[in-house]
């Protein structure tokens, strides 16, 4: 049931949860607020809340029902909740949480300024409304590695660079937090490393057929995936510990 979620926790689930506490640390929250968490996934930043906010009540939204219920399974927190959500229709009702906060997803939601509009609806006078997204051209090391070697062995994989997405590049989350209206919008970078424990770490997590980089293996043949493979073996012999950078953003609602 929840092999999807498992192979995203060894996919990305690993570096959410080194990036939830600093996010966290960013954003401000305090202890006894009401905080929603948009695109929770498999609950990093929710179960980071709930471990150090003992007072705080949690609500974790995703559209996939089967991150939904790896989180909620793994809740160790009766002030954690989680349920299946649109972010870009929230069905709770105006100034519902103290803070709205949305971890490594913005990018991906289709209409991002709705989303945003949503988020600050929800969020009372006040209230803070923040996100974090990685820097896929330079600063998140190891999918920028990963996609510089399959782009070398194969050019026409180019588009599907992550550095291609949206809102991933420096001042862009900026751009539509002050386009939403929110009051003294902050922007700050945080790197996290993670240290692999052998190829195999790093390597393995990608034939799950987890995310953009996951499909991307699935779709090759046996020799061209074997020939990804050995491209990067060679790219990451000398060190498995790498850095990803993530742009995140906050802003009052007025």
């Amino acid at each position: 049931m929840f092999a999807i979620s498992d192979g995203y926790e060894l996919y990305m689930g690993r570096w959410s949860r080194l990036l939830a506490p600093r996010y966290a640390a960013f954003a401000g929250v305090r202890d006894g607020e009401r905080v929603l968490d948009v695109g929770t996934g498999t609950g990093a930043v929710a179960m980071t809340l709930a471990a150090s906010l003992p007072r705080s009540e949690i609500v974790g939204i995703d559209p996939s029902a089967a991150f939904i219920a790896y989180a909620a399974q793994n809740a160790k927190s009766a002030r954690l909740g989680f349920e299946t959500g649109d972010a870009q229709n929230l069905r709770y009702g105006d100034a519902s949480f103290d803070q709205t906060m949305a971890l490594l997803v913005m990018n991906f939601i289709p209409d991002h300024d709705k989303a945003v509009a949503e988020m600050r609806r929800v969020t009372r006078k006040g209230g803070l409304v923040s996100a974090c997204v990685w820097d896929y051209g330079d600063g998140m090391e190891s999918l920028r590695i990963f996609w510089d070697e399959a782009v070398a062995l194969e050019p026409s994989a180019a588009p599907k660079h992550e550095r291609n997405m949206k809102l991933s590049r420096r001042g862009e989350l900026g751009e539509v937090w002050r386009k939403a209206g929110f009051g003294d919008v902050a922007e700050q970078a945080i790197v996290v490393e993670q240290a692999f424990a052998s190829f195999a770490d790093y390597w393995g997590p990608f034939l799950k057929g987890v995310g953009p980089g996951g499909a991307y293996v699935a779709s090759l043949s046996d020799e061209r995936r074997g020939q990804l493979e050995a491209r990067l073996r060679g790219r990451l012999k000398s060190s498995l510990l790498l850095k990803a950078r993530a742009w995140c953003v906050k802003g009052t609602v007025r």
